[in-house]
């Protein structure tokens, strides 16, 4: 993979005053995203699905073909099964509330969701619905344990595939496994995970999936809510209105069928368009490549930390179970200052605090870490100039 030719694609990169290790949080946008963006604004710039002339058709014409490349980003099958939301909390919260669950029912998670995938299912408990926690170990999941949660009770399963704290990642077919001979649901929370390694959702034979689209080099915005057709004919909308409509009368109303149906109100064309350019640009470069690039920065900052005693790094030893993430303590300095002074010593901008995983943080005692996420355009020398900026910081305020 040819990092150099790529970093070249972003604006900010080109400028050359920053280290971007925040793409976990949100991961840069290159020319060609921005650049079909910017055509629907200057040759299209109409509404898809209502008018019929000739600028809506192309609108609607746009957003099917982003719709298909996005599909096949995720193994989903067919388009139809690909939602548009405005990102992967909305998602998570149309499976929770469209779900028919009720008293006595019960959803399983892990213990160190993001709280998009915690709080919606926390909500529940107003409606009867329990909780249960699968622990992880260094963020690897006990499947042990996780088996010996699963009874009739239990009728969702909904966990993060790969962790946004500690970069690890769920065995997720023997999750989904396990989970259908209990009879119960799949729902996967992808946000860390697609478009850093292959994603095939149709394989993985999870019932629902969601993404957050600025994780994967496209706009904000916009997200991606992928189910099993069977599944997405029970679900009930989040929201309904113009565009969800077949026919209302004054006393009745029918809605489309998916997608249509949880697409409410106009959507994000641009955010859309630029969606479906982000996943082709990560398929040609291919995903398989992604993975090893990330991988091998990991490993190559793992040994660099590992020379710095006042640095404590979560998760597992291995670097190679991180995914593009390192999440670490600089010993005797919070995680907000550390980011801080990284930023105004050396340029280097990472991500500070609990990472909206208050629940595990809380438990262990942790106040916060500081997180370094890498993607396609970080090459070898940002992780030099990372070690280099903490090694600068640790001798002057911590020895």
């Amino acid at each position: 993979m040819d990092v150099r030719r790529i970093r070249e694609d972003f604006p900010i990169l080109r400028k050359g005053d920053i280290v971007y290790m925040d793409s976990a949080c949100q991961s840069l946008k290159p020319d060609c995203v921005m650049a079909a963006m910017d055509l629907y604004h200057n040759e299209f710039p109409a509404c898809g699905g209502r008018s019929v002339h000739r600028l809506a058709n192309r609108v609607s014409i746009a957003v099917d073909e982003a719709r298909e490349r996005l599909a096949s980003l995720i193994g989903a099958g067919s388009p139809e099964n690909v939602i548009f939301t405005k990102n992967c909390t909305e998602a998570l919260n149309t499976i929770a509330n469209g779900l028919d669950l009720g008293e006595g029912d019960k959803v399983v998670t892990t213990d160190i969701e993001h709280n998009s995938n915690h709080v919606p299912w926390l909500r529940l408990k107003e409606k009867g619905v329990e909780r249960g926690f699968a622990p992880t170990v260094d963020g690897i999941l006990d499947l042990d344990a996780f088996q010996e949660m699963l009874d009739r009770s239990v009728k969702v399963v909904s966990m993060v595939h790969t962790s946004n704290v500690t970069g690890t990642t769920i065995p997720a077919k023997e999750v989904v496994r396990m989970a259908h001979d209990n009879g119960s649901l799949v729902v996967l929370d992808g946000a860390q995970h697609v478009g850093h390694t292959f994603t095939d959702v149709t394989d993985l034979d999870v019932d629902f999936y969601t993404v957050s689209v600025q994780k994967i080099l496209g706009p904000t915005g916009v997200g991606l809510l992928y189910g099993k057709e069977c599944l997405l004919k029970d679900l009930q909308p989040l929201s309904v209105g113009g565009g969800t409509v077949g026919l209302a009368d004054y006393e009745s109303v029918d809605l489309l069928p998916p997608p249509e149906r949880f697409e409410a109100g106009l959507l994000n064309y641009s955010g859309i368009i630029g969606a479906g350019v982000a996943a082709e640009y990560l398929m040609e470069i291919g995903l398989d490549k992604v993975k090893d690039h990330e991988t091998s920065l990991n490993r190559g900052l793992k040994k660099r930390l590992s020379s710095i005693p006042e640095i404590e790094i979560l998760g597992p030893d291995d670097a190679g179970l991180r995914a593009g993430i390192t999440s670490f303590n600089v010993k005797t300095m919070g995680s907000h200052d550390a980011a801080m002074i990284l930023d105004d010593m050396a340029g280097v901008l990472v991500r500070s605090g609990m990472h909206c995983c208050h629940p595990w943080f809380q438990s262990r005692g942790i106040p916060g870490c500081v997180r370094a996420s890498m993607h396609v355009y970080n090459d070898h020398e940002d992780i030099s100039k990372l070690g280099d900026a903490l090694d600068d910081m640790v001798s002057t305020f911590c020895r």
